[in-house]
């Protein structure tokens, strides 16, 4: 199976059409034809389904669809990055993002990293965590910014230093919305949206000290996007962090901690053992050595160790 082959397949994917797929890739209708159905032959399915004015994808052909988007993606990444090994640095840094103060943070970073090697691109993914991290895993995410907990076995980590509180998004014109804190018995009753994650659906839990039945919840979220407009309509209270909603600001709505607190920090990770282009490296060590001042683990150390010795014998 060749890189051409996958780029033939999801041009016609996306024309629907085989003679426009043709025009675009400026090759013969019968040339095109003959590669998808090879592909098919060589996977022994169906990828498409021909009909006479478009064509329709399979449930294989989806699939497959979304594994040659990354294969292919991951081949012109390769190619730019040792096109730029030679001269100055250069590459793409691949960063999912999700909703926290900690975004900020590493907004200012990005910042930094571009005005020292403004040959360097970053390209921005915006997600759940459980995504983020699919996207590690998958090699399709150089890095992602998640929230606690991590799991510390599966990947290296830097703990960004701001804090991420917990609290309530309502209404301005709500009757809690002059307080400058909210305590458990003052939401029980109250109408809640709650995010969809596990462990932040349990931290809440543990925090109000009630079983999810005991509760009126009328709607779940994954990113707080839509549920500031759920919010701004009065129909119900959105349990949130505080950084997602300074993403989402709106001057419509108040922002309360919860009392007692509740707090957790974003976490910058990649795969472990992980070999990144030369900008991916760098922009880690740049956080970790001139703006976090943290202590990283000692995987980490030996990692970035090895790196300054493989750069110092390709010299």
């Amino acid at each position: 199976m060749e890189l051409r082959t996958l780029r033939y397949f999801l041009a016609v994917a996306d024309e629907k059409n085989i003679t426009r797929a043709a025009e675009l890739l400026h090759v013969t209708q019968p040339t095109l034809s003959r590669q998808l159905s090879d592909l098919e032959d060589e996977l022994g399915t169906t990828l498409m389904i021909r009909g006479k004015r478009s064509l329709t994808l399979t449930d294989d052909g989806v699939l497959f669809k979304q594994r040659a988007e990354d294969i292919v993606e991951m081949a012109e990444r390769t190619e730019q990055e040792f096109k730029g090994r030679k001269s100055t640095i250069s590459g793409t840094v691949s960063l999912g993002t999700t909703e926290a103060v900690s975004t900020h943070e590493l907004v200012k970073f990005m910042r930094i990293f571009s005005e020292k090697y403004p040959d360097v691109r970053f390209h921005m993914y915006n997600a759940m965590a459980g995504t983020l991290k699919e996207g590690i895993d998958q090699g399709t995410l150089d890095l992602a910014l998640v929230l606690e907990p991590v799991d510390t076995a599966r990947y290296e980590f830097i703990r960004m230093s701001k804090k991420e509180r917990w609290g309530i998004l309502v209404n301005k014109d709500h009757p809690l919305a002059g307080q400058e804190c909210v305590q458990p018995e003052e939401i029980m009753d109250q109408p809640l949206i709650l995010p969809c994650r596990v462990s932040s659906r349990k931290e809440i839990l543990n925090w109000l000290g009630c079983e999810e039945h005991r509760l009126k919840i009328v709607a779940d979220y994954n990113l707080l996007s839509n549920t500031v407009l759920l919010v701004e309509e009065n129909m119900g209270l959105a349990v949130c962090l505080d950084g997602a909603l300074a993403i989402h600001h709106s001057p419509d709505l108040r922002f309360i901690p919860l009392d007692p607190e509740r707090s957790l920090r974003g976490v910058l990770i990649w795969k472990k053992n992980h070999v990144f282009n030369s900008a991916t490296s760098l922009f880690i060590q740049m956080i970790y050595r001139k703006e976090l001042q943290v202590r990283p683990n000692a995987a980490f150390t030996r990692g970035l160790q090895e790196w300054k010795e493989g750069k110092e014998q390709g010299k």
